[in-house]
């Protein structure tokens, strides 16, 4: 008997199923025990890849939480790649979707933070503008200049203190206040971090990546939020190495 490559995985996934029929070693012995060693050790190898890419998920529920739930996911979304380090894409939505954690609303949020962070750490590399190239712009045209970023750089908006959050449970930070938090990650050298963006910030990184002017993107800020500080959010963009070229419109 032939074991197809669907039954084949899909009872690797699941220790509930039955050993496959037909399975056998190179010698034509039946896998028997075998198979169960190889199936718990894909389960702690996919277990293991989403611990190391969502820590502060596995932090904030406990391992063992973790590790059960982390059963549950991989066999709903076996990996569609043979690299690690993308395992885990679907993991933010069905942290959503799961019931019995719908009372920690913020873990989807969280988990979406972590993924973006590793995704930023692989992104290809790009040469910052200079720190003082916008210091070089004549200020009659400085509205007019539009910038490009560069592919480590995401922004997320969130109900959550998300950045807080974060740090609280990954670098010892301060307990989180009940609000709302836009983030941004950055990646200056080698290793990406998230950084609480200032008010009305989110809107002025999301218009300029959209491609519009310095002048629009920060009056779309301000009418978003009446306290935006264009020179706060400008200055977090360059120490961060955000910005990856400058051009003056005419």
């Amino acid at each position: 008997m032939t074991v197809t490559q669907t039954t084949f995985r899909s009872a690797i996934l699941d220790s509930q199923q039955d050993r496959p029929l037909g399975l056998s070693d190179a010698e034509g012995r039946p896998a028997g025990r075998r198979f169960d060693v190889y199936r718990n050790n894909v389960a702690v190898s996919l277990t293991d890849a989403l611990a190391t890419g969502f820590p502060t998920i596995a932090k904030l529920i406990g391992e063992e939480n973790f590790n059960a739930i982390a059963g549950i996911f991989l066999r709903q979304s076996p990996p569609a790649s043979p690299l690690m380090m993308h395992y885990g894409a679907g993991f933010p939505d069905f942290l959503r979707g799961f019931e019995p954690l719908a009372h920690l609303g913020y873990l989807g949020d969280v988990a979406d933070l972590e993924l973006a962070l590793r995704q930023s750490y692989h992104a290809a590399d790009a040469t910052p503008i200079a720190p003082n190239a916008l210091a070089e712009v004549p200020p009659e045209q400085l509205g007019e200049v539009t910038v490009t970023f560069a592919p480590s750089v995401s922004v997320f908006q969130s109900p959550w203190p998300l950045h807080a959050i974060w740090a609280f449970n990954m670098q010892d930070g301060p307990k989180p206040d009940a609000v709302a938090q836009d983030v941004i990650v950055l990646r200056p050298e080698f290793d990406p971090m998230p950084h609480a963006l200032p008010a009305g910030g989110l809107d002025c990184v999301k218009s300029l990546m959209s491609g519009d002017t310095l002048g629009i993107a920060a009056t779309k800020a301000a009418e978003a939020n009446d306290t935006f500080d264009l020179g706060a959010l400008l200055t977090l963009l360059l120490s961060g190495n955000a910005l990856t070229s400058l051009t003056i419109s005419t």
